[in-house]
């Protein structure tokens, strides 16, 4: 057996520091990592941690001259030099330092480049938890970001990290997990969610840090939700409400994780409201988060009076608005205004639109058969529509012999003309939503269910009314073709137009209705009109209102009337009832809405409606979740998704029909070929490793970098 020479370390000695110098060797030559100044500072604080790599320097004659050469520890040389220029270190102090032999036969530039080749990166999670030790000694948030040079928003980032579920940790530390993955978990507290989660997505093509997220917050309510909004964080958290945030990402102000004390303080709220508002003498009150679209449809809206301001909100409405010209004036050729900028004009906007907005004087004897709803407008700003007059509280005409007044509840007429008013009916609206029950999964590709069928008409309704409100030629045509098919035809049922212009009610609806572009459009479309026509000054002033308009208004407020009595909505046949359509009847009215949409060229996805979970994927089954997949975005997306769980792919199928256009065939025309071809593939479309069966894929260098970014 060979011998082995047994190697002799280099010997560490204490060196003035004025017999250093800085060796031209050094192989460093890019900054990296944190500042020479940084590192003097570090110095300072805690010592030279780490001894410096010296070499004596020789002389022409082949002596030591005294100096030593610095190969390895350049940047700590020079923050050492740093301290002697500021004079915190002393010319002559002795710095520790590691004296290798000049005739060892190793090159000093091989010490340089292993000096520095050779470290092992500090593992981010490492230092996470030397963070965490730190804070459980007693140094604070901020101590320990100056002792690190770092922000205090970082140090309480990775202090976060480590409060992540211990088993996830070990799975980032056997880099089975990217950093970003980790930073997801950190919005939920709850360590079995947190596991549950993860297992259900470690073996799934879809685990990228916003999947996880949302699988954490599904139960949770968005602080920007206008229920929240309207409730205010304050007061849910002084309730024992919890607000999680995340800290590595905009998150709208975090999410509330108690929807029940949340729906409970809200409705408590909003009855304190409507108790308030039913001080004004209102007969009724109907209370809700939200109503449906068209909920005001079949009453009578009281034509009230506009309260004065005073001389005070006058000056205040004045000077809102001179500050606002002001302000655009001065940000006039910016492209961007800052935010707080930003933020200014949308305040006095709102401040603006109060004033507009404010209520209404009425006449205390309509006021006393009327009512008002109350709900949570869509910037969780209360809503307060006041002045509607039911049906059944319409004051008739007495009977000859018929005695007092009474209204449809037994009320004699009497004591509301004297204002002996009942206290007001408030009412929380039925917010219950009917579900389709869930169908048999399978192959087959099964009837869409009738409610969400009807709930897709009623979008394709109103987005017609909005394209033929917008057409007044069309508006024209239609209205002709409807009173000459009665003239001279026949008045035959189930058409797509009614010309006397009875407004559609549509008794079932998605919850996004109301939200939707048509829907808007119409609703802004209406108050324009509302407010020039002369309502409520007679009929004679209407007349001679309408006869004056010119020909462009009066196509355009023909086209508007019109369009209310547009009717695409399905609806089950039943011939056996006076109120119901046959089937040939909707047949019609089906066939002639998808001509209103060819001639007004009605584009459902420029209209604003795209498949979600909550309007379409979520309701139907499997087999027709990959239906729409392969017609929107192609067979290897069907690939991607033909294995996960229902819930799983109907969020999967969102993401990836996301501004493909594609309709469900209710929203299509009847032309047959329209939307039933799947999409061309895309060869240069890959398929996620585990689906390509790649067992050598290699980790990513992006995710690389990260770590050592992380660790610095």
């Amino acid at each position: 057996m060979t011998n082995m020479q047994k190697i002799t370390l280099a010997s560490s000695r204490d060196i003035p520091f004025h017999n250093l110098v800085l060796s031209q060797s050094n192989v460093r030559r890019v900054k990296a990592g944190i500042s020479v100044d940084e590192l003097a500072e570090s110095i300072a604080r805690r010592g030279l941690i780490q001894s410096l790599h010296v070499r004596p320097v020789i002389g022409e004659d082949g002596a030591e001259t005294g100096k030593f050469e610095v190969p390895a520890g350049g940047r700590r040389f020079r923050a050492l030099e740093l301290l002697v220029k500021q004079k915190r270190l002393a010319k002559a102090a002795p710095v520790p330092c590691i004296v290798s032999s000049t005739d060892d036969g190793v090159l000093i530039d091989e010490v340089s480049l292993a000096e520095n080749i050779e470290r092992a990166p500090l593992h981010p999670l490492d230092q996470f938890r030397a963070f965490q030790a730190m804070r459980e000694k007693g140094m604070t948030e901020a101590a320990i970001a100056a002792a690190f040079f770092v922000d205090a928003k970082v140090v309480k980032q990775r202090l976060r990290l480590v409060t992540v579920a211990p088993e996830l940790l070990e799975v980032y530390a056997a880099d089975e997990m990217t950093l970003e993955q980790l930073m997801a978990f950190t919005i939920s507290s709850d360590h079995v969610r947190q596991a549950q989660v993860w297992e259900a997505v470690k073996n799934s093509w879809s685990k990228e840090p916003y999947q996880i997220r949302r699988m954490l917050t599904e139960t949770a309510v968005r602080a920007s939700d206008k229920r929240a909004q309207f409730l205010g964080l304050d007061a849910y958290e002084a309730a024992g409400g919890f607000v999680l945030r995340d800290l590595f990402q905009q998150d709208d102000g975090g999410w509330l994780q108690d929807p029940v004390l949340l729906e409970r303080m809200v409705g408590e709220k909003l009855k304190a409201e409507a108790a308030a508002i039913a001080t004004e003498g209102w007969k009724w009150i109907e209370v809700a988060v939200g109503f449906p679209y068209g909920h005001t449809m079949g009453l009578r809206e009281l034509m009230g009076t506009t309260v004065d301001l005073t001389d005070e909100d006058r000056a205040t409405r004045e000077a809102l608005r001179d500050e606002y010209d002001r302000l655009e004036a001065e940000y006039a050729a910016s492209d961007d205004l800052p935010e707080e900028v930003d933020q200014r004009l949308g305040q006095i906007e709102r401040s603006l639109n109060a004033f507009d907005s404010r209520p209404m004087a009425f006449d205390p004897e309509q006021v006393g058969r009327a009512g008002a709803f109350v709900s949570i407008d869509s910037d969780g700003s209360l809503m307060v529509e006041r002045g509607f007059v039911r049906p059944e509280d319409e004051q008739h005409a007495v009977p000859v012999g018929g005695g007092a007044d009474t209204d449809s509840n037994g009320a004699a007429a009497s004591e509301v003309e004297n204002g002996e008013h009942h206290a007001a009916m408030i009412s929380m609206a039925d917010e219950t939503r009917l579900h389709d029950d869930d169908e048999d999964e399978g192959d087959a590709i099964k009837p869409l269910p009738e409610r969400l069928v009807i709930e897709l008409t009623a979008h394709r309704t109103l987005a017609l009314r909005d394209a033929v409100a917008s057409n007044p030629r069309i508006a024209m045509t239609a209205l002709l073709h409807k009173l000459v098919t009665d003239c001279f035809v026949s008045r035959a049922s189930g058409a797509a137009l009614e010309a006397n212009v009875r407004d559609i009610h549509l008794p079932v609806q998605s919850a996004d209705l109301a939200d939707s572009f048509p829907a808007q459009s119409i609703d802004a479309r209406h108050a324009g009109w509302k407010a020039d026509i002369p309502l409520g000054q007679g009929d004679d002033v209407l007349w001679d209102w309408l006869h004056t308009l010119d020909e462009a208004s009066r196509q355009a407020l023909l086209a508007h009337c019109l369009s209310f009595g547009v009717n695409a909505f399905y609806e089950r046949p039943n011939p056996y009832s006076s109120m119901g359509i046959s089937q040939h009847g909707l047949d019609r009215r089906l066939r002639e809405a998808d001509r209103l949409a060819r001639t007004t060229r009605l584009d459902l996805v420029e209209a604003g409606w795209k498949p979600t979970v909550a309007n379409y994927l979520g309701r139907v089954t499997k087999s027709r979740i990959l239906e729409a997949v392969r017609e929107g975005a192609g067979m290897q997306a069907v690939e991607l998704i033909d294995h996960l769980k229902k819930g799983d792919m109907a969020r999967e199928a969102e993401r990836l029909l996301d501004g493909s256009g594609w309709l469900p065939e209710p929203l299509r025309l009847d032309d047959p070929d329209v939307g039933s071809e799947a999409v061309t593939e895309d060869a240069s479309i890959e398929l996620p490793s585990f689906l390509a069966e790649d067992d050598d894929v290699q980790p990513d260098d992006d995710e690389e970098r990260q770590h050592m970014i992380a660790a610095e």
